[in-house]
């Protein structure tokens, strides 16, 4: 389908839009936790604070933020469903007794990937479970909003779609939905429930917003929709535009306001909106480079055929070096060892005489016939640790730092940097944060840079590169 039918759709008075959300949001008192399942997340927010622990003190210091909103980076989609479990399970504790003991009520949205990927239905089952052992009250709805427009991620006719050059291609016909711990079949947000639940939620009592009613600005109609929810029934919203998420919201709050509840499965751009963080401009050169003399430090992980294809662009690109790390030895564990410190070396040269290295691993990923959807992530991880250790152990800070992939960038954020607490500076391109890196990390004040593995047209990679290039 091309793009140009999502022009198609008359908009409505986006002025009102804006001033009836800003109303609803103004008279909500509570905290907005995000539990974001890889660094990613933060591509449309900027001035946010992210936490990379969940302990009690870390949540309680995002309680006491002036804020509205915080982020707690979880990295859950690098764990096993076990794991994932039981630190939602956590979290959801923490967060109610620090809700309790300061008199704030909360909302949780469990951030995740635009294209579906993820531990779905287990996290918010496990969130929804937590709250209700914990308050005796039940969730009555959860929302399901995967739009991300800076991605290219639209919701049409409850078909997610993402956008390939002019064209729309179905989410199940790319290769996100081939994920081999995450994949999928449905494109079809009611058929995805169905599937992903087996069979729990059926397709046919989904609850579906759909563009007619986003786009005729008609409020009450989602609202009656929103209320008529209950049983943790599952809610899609059709979604072309951030005008469609501005209706959406104004109706959520005021069934909210009318003693509903929901739990919120999105991508990033519904977290934008409900917490009404304003647009800003991209990045600029001058909010970025930090001028020391050294060079950066580019680390690549995913494996995604858009990574591959950025990564090629990068040929040639003056003060650049390109090292293949060959991460297929890391069921060799002394010859990936010897690679491990072949790359360390030159890569520190590199970064001390002030080019740029660019680390990335082999483009296939690795696969044997008798491997589970868990030893695949597990391997996955230990690819991504030994990746990370290039940022720990290389002898020359660089003045900057980007990751490339999600499992890649909360190791290097969490292991690596030791960030603790950081703030998002905005973004460099569309969907591709900054964040600043707190006095406690590894390389105090250096522009950290997530650029996810599924994000950006083939130059963008270079694009960002080239900030940083005298």
């Amino acid at each position: 389908m091309n793009k140009d039918v999502l022009n198609e759709y008359p908009r409505p008075d986006e002025a009102t839009a804006d001033r009836l959300l800003t109303e609803e949001i103004q008279s909500y008192k509570g905290k907005m936790v995000v539990l974001d399942d890889d660094p990613t997340g933060t591509q449309t927010v900027h001035g946010v604070s992210v936490y990379t622990r969940w302990d009690y003190d870390s949540i309680k210091e995002g309680f006491e933020e002036p804020g509205a909103l915080f982020y707690i980076l979880t990295n859950s989609r690098a764990l096993s469903a076990a794991e994932s479990a039981a630190l939602h399970k956590e979290i959801a504790r923490t967060i109610h007794r620090i809700s309790m003991e300061t008199g704030t009520p909360y909302l949780i949205i469990s951030r995740s990937d635009s294209t579906l990927r993820g531990h779905y239905p287990l996290e918010t089952e496990v969130l929804k479970n937590t709250y209700e052992e914990c308050t005796g009250r039940t969730i009555d709805g959860e929302i399901l909003c995967p739009f991300f427009k800076e991605g290219g991620r639209f919701t049409v006719d409850n078909i997610h779609y993402v956008l390939s050059g002019n064209e729309l291609i179905p989410a199940a016909r790319t290769e996100f939905a081939r994920d081999s711990t995450f994949g999928y079949a449905s494109s079809d947000l009611r058929q995805y429930v169905e599937e992903k639940t087996e069979g729990r939620y059926l397709a046919g009592g989904v609850i579906c917003v759909p563009l007619d009613l986003l786009r005729s600005a008609d409020t009450l109609g989602v609202e009656s929709l929103l209320l008529s929810a209950s049983d943790f029934q599952k809610i899609i919203v059709n979604a072309a535009d951030y005008c469609d998420l501005k209706v959406f919201c104004t109706a959520l709050y005021r069934a909210m306001k009318k003693g509903k509840r929901f739990l919120f499965r999105s991508a990033a751009s519904l977290v934008k909106v409900m917490a009404g963080i304003p647009d800003r401009p991209l990045l600029c050169r001058g909010e970025l480079y930090r001028p020391s003399g050294h060079g950066g430090l580019i680390l690549i992980g995913s494996y995604t055929g858009k990574t591959t294809a950025q990564l090629g662009m990068l040929e040639g690109m003056d003060g650049i070096e390109l090292l293949e790390f060959n991460s297929d030895l890391i069921v060799e564990p002394e010859a990936l060892e010897a690679e491990r410190q072949r790359i360390l070396s030159l890569a520190s040269t590199c970064i001390r005489e002030g080019r740029h290295a660019v680390i990335y691993t082999k483009r296939k990923k690795l696969i044997f016939d008798n491997d589970t959807k868990e030893t695949v992530l597990m391997r996955s991880v230990s690819i991504s640790d030994a990746l990370q250790s290039f940022a720990v152990q290389i002898d020359t800070a660089p003045s900057f730092l980007i990751a490339k992939g999600g499992i890649t960038s909360s190791d290097i954020a969490t292991k690596a940097l030791h960030i603790r607490h950081a703030v998002v500076l905005g973004q460099v391109a569309p969907g591709i944060p900054a964040w600043e890196t707190g006095p406690d990390s590894r390389y105090p004040g250096i522009p950290y840079i997530i650029f996810p593995g599924n994000v950006g047209e083939a130059d963008t990679l270079k694009h960002v590169i080239s900030f940083f290039c005298q």
